[in-house]
């Protein structure tokens, strides 16, 4: 049976075969329309995707600039946490306390694996990066303020009196006996 005759016998009705067309314009029966420029539709095309890496460039670089900002929220919010847990040394503010100071801690280690989605070579990432690390180091330092308010904090002489070598006896006193 001839090639799109019937339904029977495995052919399909309607069938229309494209491998005897190549991609090269040369070689289609089919000329261009008047006014069509294959050139001018590949500079269109170059355009494009131009365009379109400027706006994937743009936008990485406002998702790093969120993502550098994103721990000033975590601080606010630390901050209210420390603040409610209070003066006292307990487990909560102890917790709380800790925590501060190992979210940021974790942070810095992975600074370079934060912003590595949005490296490309037209997006700027060091002052983001900054940002990110100064405000991480901001959430350190309100974690040791905390330690040091809650006197968890070796600040003083007297908490270092247990590594200090004793004092050298200036006098010697025994009672009215004699030694011998």
């Amino acid at each position: 049976m001839e090639k799109g005759k019937g339904v029977m016998g495995g052919g399909r009705r309607w069938a229309v075969d494209f491998s005897d067309y190549s991609s090269s314009p040369s070689s289609r029966d089919v000329p261009d329309p008047p006014g069509f420029s294959r050139a001018a539709l590949d500079q269109d095309d170059s355009v494009v995707s131009r365009q379109k890496k400027d706006a994937e460039a743009s936008w990485k670089s406002q998702k790093a600039w969120e993502v550098a900002q994103a721990p000033f929220k975590n601080l606010m919010m630390m901050g209210f946490m420390m603040w409610m847990a209070g003066s006292t040394v307990h487990l909560f503010s102890i917790g709380i306390t800790f925590s501060a100071l190992w979210q940021p801690i974790s942070a810095l280690q992975g600074v370079g694996k934060v912003f590595e989605p949005y490296k490309d070579s037209k997006v700027d990432l060091l002052a983001p990066k900054l940002l990110f690390i100064a405000l991480n180091l901001g959430g350190l330092a309100l974690g040791v303020w905390k330690l040091n308010t809650l006197g968890l904090l070796p600040t003083h002489a007297s908490d270092w009196v247990s590594s200090l070598p004793p004092p050298q006896e200036v006098e010697f006193s025994a009672s009215g006996l004699p030694l011998h």
